[in-house]
């Protein structure tokens, strides 16, 4: 009597390396969900930051197209901007060399190519000019070494109005290193003149006055800043 062998049963150990392979391709198959789930969950938040900033962008260039209007490069036209204080030039301004006015102390006159003068050779004694608001003329040759000293010399014609006069007369009233005083044959009505500066404007509320005061008055054209203004000559 012959015996034919059977299918041998499984060991324990070969089902515990069956369900160690399961556990894995378990454990490796949930670890690939995980990643793609992660992938896919970073690719929306970047997309979705990139839409929003993108968004902002546009409608910050909107708002700056709406507020530049009339102007290529978004800002307000030149003239608009003429009297603020944005340290750009001033409108109609004339200048000179400082280096080519000369600063010799005469006692001789003077001729000078300007007027009123703005700069070159001068008497030794300057004319007072701690907001002095003079009513006749006073000589160029001490009101200049005035405007040596970083003053602003404001004059004025006989054509121009009383009310225009009067408010010049209130800011250099206010106003140390300044002064002021009638002057014939100058070319404009009312001028504003400072070392090596000066501009010709419509009246006492034009912007450029406050901006000329601003920009001239002990400003960087002065030839000896911080020298006095008073203890000089105070009558014309």
């Amino acid at each position: 009597m012959s015996f034919v062998p059977g299918p041998h049963p499984q060991q324990p150990h070969d089902a515990h390396r069956a369900r160690q392979r399961r556990d894995r391709s378990l454990a490796i198959g949930l670890s690939v969900l995980v990643v793609a789930g992660l992938v896919g969950f970073g690719s929306y938040l970047v997309l979705n930051t990139s839409e929003a900033s993108e968004q902002k962008q546009e409608r910050a260039q909107d708002a700056g197209s709406a507020s530049g209007a009339g102007s290529e490069d978004g800002k307000a036209p030149a003239e608009d901007q003429r009297g603020k204080s944005d340290g750009g030039p001033i409108e109609g301004l004339r200048t000179w060399d400082a280096e080519k006015l000369t600063r010799n102390h005469v006692t001789t006159p003077v001729t000078y190519p300007m007027k009123p003068p703005v700069g070159g050779d001068h008497n030794p004694v300057w004319m007072n000019c701690d907001g002095e608001v003079y009513e006749k003329a006073i000589p160029d040759v001490n009101a200049v070494h005035s405007l040596e000293h970083g003053s602003v010399w404001v004059t004025y014609t006989g054509e121009a109005p009383a009310a225009d006069v009067a408010k010049l007369a209130e800011r250099v009233g206010r106003t140390p290193y300044s002064l002021m005083s009638p002057y014939e044959g100058q070319s404009g009505t009312i001028m504003l003149s400072a070392w090596g500066n000066q501009v010709t404007v419509d009246g006492a509320d034009d912007p450029r006055v406050g901006r000329f005061f601003e920009k001239f008055v002990q400003g960087p054209q002065t030839p000896e800043p911080g020298a006095t203004c008073s203890g000089g000559l105070g009558t014309p």
